[in-house]
């Protein structure tokens, strides 16, 4: 094979590969996570579009390089789906250590019925300064309080309240719904929280989470005219003299409760779902502090209070982004080297997510394509030129009469292989002077010894021309072999690393999965190829050596016609 033909192979190759795209919003920040919010049936369903909506990231191991970024988060920056626009975020936690972060980040638009929702978070700069932090501002102007409960200052107690407030020491969780929780042992947690904005804007939006150890009696919120409370399992809400019941609580299950009032109407909320609604003439009375936990035993967390009427969407939304088992939400992390390479489609999410070993099965599947492309040609051009010499000196040897051990001369053959044969016939006949002047005929055994040299050299050009084929059946039984190990192997790192990171949504577990699978194609695509050119070469070697086994037969009756005993 010429070796101009090897940058056309390459060039092939590299042909059909598919376009790449270098989205990356600031070369200084080495790797980002990719949020995905499916608002499709796949994901949380929603039927209109919803505006500033708070979602909380969780950011882990899985998702997200704790190594290369800020030990304090500073170098944290969230850009939206177009890569360019800012968005405003704070962070409730970042925990360097545990490899554990929550952020809150405030998005201005969620389409309905879509899964294209997406937003970036980018880390790992090193050149961010100490405490620089993005502008925080992850609630729209109409949060009055956000309680995370995660603010710990020592062992056992965190500093609760909104922006410039502070209450008293209560127990918490460190592992809560989303980082800290509140604990709730049977006394009312006191929280401060101005009434002035809600009772000005006559509209009112609340949720928080809990999980309780038992669901026969408790207040778990009073606050002035409102009240949320359970009883016999069955939740209940009261806004001034109106009373809303429906939806039940499941002890040791993460619930959120949500209340909402405005424009005459009171409504309950169950995770995100409206199970209540009733009229209400007005906003009662509230006053400055909040009630929480009166009677109840287990957890609370991430009390909002907004001071507007919150739309289903926008709830819905909320609640999902909140919840650790929600479908909504969906992280991947991804690095500045991998999007270089980011491919259009659903190729370039495979390729960002192959595994080491994957990568390891494909290389070895490229060399083998390369080497059974290059036997194939290179034997292809080979049999092309055999046939047509075979040919050419075929005819000569046909149409020669006396002069049957003289056709070397005036033709050239190399390329031959029932030329080589006829020559080694030649050899031996010389050798017992045939056609010499005064020879005597060659007998019977003389005649079976020189078939005997022109059969050990048709063995000889039978192995060459079978020479190379064995990478072929190599390529055509390995290839797929091979791709299926890389594919076990890839699907058992997947599953393994989902199990160290907690994520168990099918978004986290897809990507990974089709991409071990690609290993299994690049075995295919090895051996399906080679199985194509092999049989077809085998087709075309064995007409050859069937012309050669024909041409010893032809000549050794001729010459034994010529120079044998009669």
């Amino acid at each position: 094979m010429k070796t101009h033909l090897i940058p056309a192979l390459l060039l092939a190759l590299s042909a059909a590969l598919p376009a790449t795209s270098e989205a990356w919003w600031n070369a200084e920040w080495t790797q980002r996570t990719r949020i995905t919010l499916n608002t499709t049936d796949q994901g949380l369903a929603t039927q209109e579009a919803a505006s500033a909506v708070p979602v909380a990231v969780r950011l882990h191991s899985g998702n997200f390089d704790f190594a290369s970024a800020k030990e304090d988060g500073s170098d944290l920056r969230v850009l939206a789906a177009d890569d360019k626009t800012p968005l405003k975020f704070s962070l409730e936690r970042f925990d360097s250590v545990n490899e554990l972060a929550v952020l809150w980040v405030q998005l201005p638009s969620v389409l309905p019925g879509s899964d294209k929702n997406q937003f970036y978070v980018y880390a790992g700069n090193s050149k961010v300064a100490a405490g620089e932090a993005s502008p925080a501002g992850g609630f729209d102007a109409a949060l009055v309080s956000a309680f995370h409960f995660s603010d710990i200052t020592k062992p056992g107690a965190d500093h609760l309240g909104s922006p410039g407030r502070e209450a008293g020491l209560v127990v918490v969780e460190p592992n809560g719904l989303l980082a800290a929780s509140l604990k709730l042992e049977g006394r009312a947690v006191q929280l401060p929280v101005a009434d002035k904005p809600l009772l000005d804007a006559a509209q009112l939006s609340l949720s928080v989470w809990v999980k309780l150890d038992d669901v026969a009696s408790a207040k778990l919120l009073q606050w002035g005219g409102l009240q949320i409370a359970v009883q016999a399992g069955q939740l209940r809400a009261s806004v001034g003299g109106s009373e809303l019941r429906g939806g039940e609580l499941t002890v040791g299950r993460w619930t959120q409760l949500g209340l909402r009032v405005g424009a005459g109407k009171a409504a309950l909320l169950l995770d995100g779902a409206v199970v209540a609604d009733a009229a209400a003439s007005a906003l009662p009375s509230l006053g400055s502090t909040l009630s929480l936990g009166d009677g109840a035993r287990g957890l609370a967390d991430e009390l909002q209070i907004s001071a507007s009427a919150r739309s289903n969407a926008w709830l819905a939304i909320s609640a999902g982004a909140q919840g650790a088992q929600g479908k909504l939400l969906s992280a991947q992390r991804e690095d500045a080297a991998a999007a270089e390479g980011e491919s259009h489609g659903y190729m370039g999410i495979l390729i960002k997510n192959l595994t080491a070993d994957a990568w390891v099965v494909i290389v070895i599947c490229g060399l083998m394509l390369l080497i059974a492309i290059w036997i194939s040609v290179a034997k292809g051009l080979l049999m092309g030129r055999i046939d047509q010499a075979n040919r050419a000196f075929l005819k000569r040897f046909r149409d020669a009469t006396d002069n049957l051990l003289h056709l070397e001369q005036g033709g050239a053959h190399a390329e031959s292989p029932l030329f080589r044969l006829y020559q080694a016939g030649v050899r031996e006949l010389a050798k017992r002077k045939a056609g010499q002047d005064g020879a005597a005929p060659l007998s019977g055994a003389s005649m079976d010894a020189v078939k005997a040299s022109v059969d050990a050299d048709y063995v000889r050009e039978n192995a060459r021309l079978n020479g190379g084929m064995v990478m072929l059946t190599i390529a055509i039984s390995g290839g797929p072999f091979l791709g299926l190990l890389g594919t076990v192997v890839g699907v058992m790192i997947t599953f393994a690393a989902i199990a160290q990171a907690g994520d168990v949504n099918v978004n986290a577990i897809a990507p990974g999965i089709a991409s071990a699978l690609l290993a299994t194609v690049a075995g295919l695509g090895v051996a399906i190829p080679s199985l194509f050119s092999y049989n077809y070469l085998a087709s075309r070697i064995k007409n050859t050596s069937s012309d050669m086994q024909i041409f010893i037969d032809e000549f050794i009756t001729r010459a034994a016609e010529l120079y044998g005993a009669r």
